[in-house]
């Protein structure tokens, strides 16, 4: 028994003792987590950042791209440097994304339609951009145009509408693909007010537009290349899409018309998920004094931009608000890719 007893006892202390290390070895783990956040937001960006752009040069967004990277560049001590990768509705852009390394070295400048749309539309995508992407922050919106043939006897939303319902056959509307944000939109007004309308799709922008002045269809929703052309007469433009906006001085927004009914596109920086929260932070707080700096919003606006500023948590939200809607939005018009 006193052997027994000793035995026990010298097991008990070595146990304690075992149990002090891993407590030790634990508290220095986390000590060392701890350390190691400051410690990587202070060294990043370690390298070149790279800027995904889901379109080829020369559009809207490159140009907003050709904006950003420098300043970002200028902020950051490290070079931005804008990598294009079209195709695929921004598929590709944001499939790339995905499987780089979460660590802030790439980032993607992410359109509305490829995150929030494009899930909706096609059945088979090798991710979730709700899961597998990290919001980091908002950047830029725009405003789209409800415009109209200048023949048509309307002058505003509700005219156009009460036209619409006694049109026969129903009026024609383009847009610059199915399931792009001018078919969406129209489809929410359509929902909202039981219209019936043609669906014209053209193959992007420059045919839909072409085709608008052609008179081949009677409206259309149109972003900044529509304003031109209701500056010059040629198209009448009826309301925005989205709120009030002073560049727009006398149009209203369609939601005064009909609430509910707000659409605004807008553009952001994303990452692969898992990205770390100071490197996160890091980013955003660049990116709101890059926004801040007067210089750089004069040069947004130039490319008929406004600036977006949100913080991390409001932008994530205001992501995962804006799939709800849009899918909501495919269900109703019934729109498929693949």
């Amino acid at each position: 028994m006193i052997a027994r007893r000793k035995d026990e006892g010298g097991r008990m202390t070595w146990m304690r003792s075992r149990a002090a290390g891993v407590c030790l070895l634990t508290s220095a783990f986390f000590l060392g987590c701890a350390v190691a956040a400051p410690a990587a937001a202070q060294q990043y960006p370690a390298r070149p950042i790279r800027l995904l752009v889901p379109n080829p040069p020369g559009g809207a967004t490159d140009n907003l791209a050709r904006v950003v990277a420098p300043k970002l560049g200028e902020l950051f001590g490290q070079t931005v440097v804008v990598d294009n990768r079209p195709g695929s509705n921004g598929n590709l852009a944001t499939e790339a994304t995905v499987r780089a390394t979460p660590d802030g070295h790439t980032l993607l400048l992410g359109q509305d339609s490829q995150i929030v749309i494009s899930p909706h539309l096609y059945r088979n995508l090798p991710f979730d951009t709700l899961r597998d992407l990290t919001p980091v922050a908002s950047l830029v919106s725009t405003q789209m145009l409800l415009a109209v043939q200048p023949s048509l006897p309307v002058k505003n939303p509700r005219e156009f509408v009460e036209y619409a319902r006694r049109a026969n056959p129903p009026l024609a509307y383009g847009s610059i693909g199915n399931g792009s944000q001018h078919h969406l939109a129209m489809e929410m007004l359509k929902a909202h007010t039981g219209i019936n309308l043609l669906h014209v799709p053209y193959k992007g922008g420059g045919p839909a537009m072409v085709a608008f002045l052609g008179g081949e269809v009677a409206a259309m929703f149109g972003g900044s290349s529509a304003a031109p052309h209701v500056r010059s007469g040629k198209l009448r433009a009826l309301a925005l899409a989205g709120k009030r906006n002073p560049a727009y001085p006398d149009l209203p927004a369609l939601s005064e018309f009909y609430p509910g009914v707000e659409l605004t596109p807008w553009l952001g920086l994303l990452a692969p998920s898992g990205l770390p929260a100071p490197v996160l932070e890091r980013v955003r707080k660049e990116t709101a004094r890059m926004l801040a700096d007067p210089a750089t919003r004069e040069r947004i606006q130039s490319i008929s931009l406004d600036p977006f500023v949100t913080t991390p948590q409001e932008f994530a939200a205001f992501v995962r608000s804006e799939y709800k809607k849009y899918g909501e939005l495919v269900r109703i018009a019934r729109v498929t890719i693949d």
